[in-house]
């Protein structure tokens, strides 16, 4: 089954997703957005790398911004840059390289973004990719990703996972966690507020059971 150009959602989403389902639902559904000095610096870079334009060197190209499409998994958006390395065969091999401001996280939400941009690059080649890089602006290096079968499984997965959430138009409750203090929305998020709230909430009805 394919998806019409109509039902496409932005490929950001899976990573947004993978991050913080609520994350997610804010951006895609109430389309809530609030820039701090983290996204400022990620926009910049971002802006500056697809400002490079197309570069070549031997058997190397390089080309930026991107635009990439999936209709098997529903998805459009654009890849940093791609990278196309010429094999021994003479062909043209594509290497998608995703620009972060920070550092790698624990969490494999980069990864999944990377391998669903190399899965629409599969489809739009009709060409396999067997790996990719996401180079980190704080430690100045390269983090290589193999898209191996549990990767492509779980950006799969979460793909429709995202799909399925912007489709229902309900964002989920806040779950408190150490990474939400990174999160540009957090003061929209309120998780601790919340949370606080539905801790009371809590005891106060165990209090009651307790009587």
């Amino acid at each position: 089954m394919n998806y019409t150009e109509d039902e496409l959602i932005p490929l950001s989403a899976l990573q947004h997703f993978a991050f913080c389902e609520r994350q997610c639902a804010l951006i895609h559904i109430e389309q809530l957005w609030e820039e701090n000095r983290l996204t400022a610096e990620g926009r910049i870079m971002h802006e500056r790398v697809h400002e490079g334009g197309e570069e070549s060197r031997g058997d190397l190209r390089i080309e930026r911004g991107v635009p990439l499409r999936s209709l098997r998994l529903g998805l459009i958006g654009k890849a940093d840059v791609v990278e196309f390395h010429k094999t021994e065969a003479g062909h043209w091999q594509p290497y998608p390289v995703e620009h972060k401001r920070g550092k790698p996280k624990p969490e494999d939400c980069d990864k999944v973004q990377l391998c669903a941009q190399a899965m629409c690059l599969e489809e739009m080649l009709g060409i396999e990719v067997a790996s990719g890089a996401i180079f980190y602006g704080r430690t100045r290096h390269r983090l290589e990703v193999e898209f191996d079968k549990a990767l492509r499984e779980q950006t799969e997965r979460i793909a429709g996972q995202a799909r399925d959430l912007i489709r229902s138009g309900q964002t989920p409750k806040p779950v408190y966690d150490k990474k939400c203090k990174s999160c540009s929305l957090f003061d929209q998020c309120m998780p601790e507020v919340i949370e606080k709230e539905r801790s009371v909430k809590r005891y106060l009805s165990q209090a009651v059971k307790e009587q």
